[in-house]
């Protein structure tokens, strides 16, 4: 008999409404802000960032940072994702406020670097 095909949660994947919404910690438990959505690559399938939402009060002022996909990662222990930054290091991390930014190689770069990271060519 063949097993039903995951559509919530297994042991290794979630689906992305579960995602969205998810609180993003830093390593000493700090809460940094949450999972707004997280960007797909249309032509190799891959998850290039993930937007985590912080700041400002019920919607108002609040600033968006597209993180590397690999910066995080999952703790059952509290529930959300851990990424190994101070809320410093945001600070001075690329953002926008509102719509979309330009996501271009150029955009990519910045983001990845900023975090000391190559961006990687999908």
């Amino acid at each position: 008999m063949t097993e039903p095909v995951a559509i919530g949660e297994t042991d290794r994947l979630i689906s992305s409404d579960k995602v969205e919404g998810t609180r993003v910690y830093n390593p000493r438990g700090d809460r940094l802000g949450f999972i707004r959505n997280f960007m797909v690559n249309k032509r190799s399938g891959q998850v290039e960032y993930a937007v985590m939402e912080f700041g400002g009060i019920l919607g108002i002022g609040n600033e968006y940072y597209p993180l590397p996909w690999d910066l995080l990662s999952y703790d059952a222990k509290q529930g959300g994702y851990v990424v190994d930054l101070e809320k410093d290091k945001l600070e001075g991390a690329p953002r926008y406020n509102d719509g979309d930014p330009t996501w271009d190689e150029i955009y990519a770069r910045q983001v990845y670097g900023h975090y000391g990271m190559t961006y990687p060519l999908f």
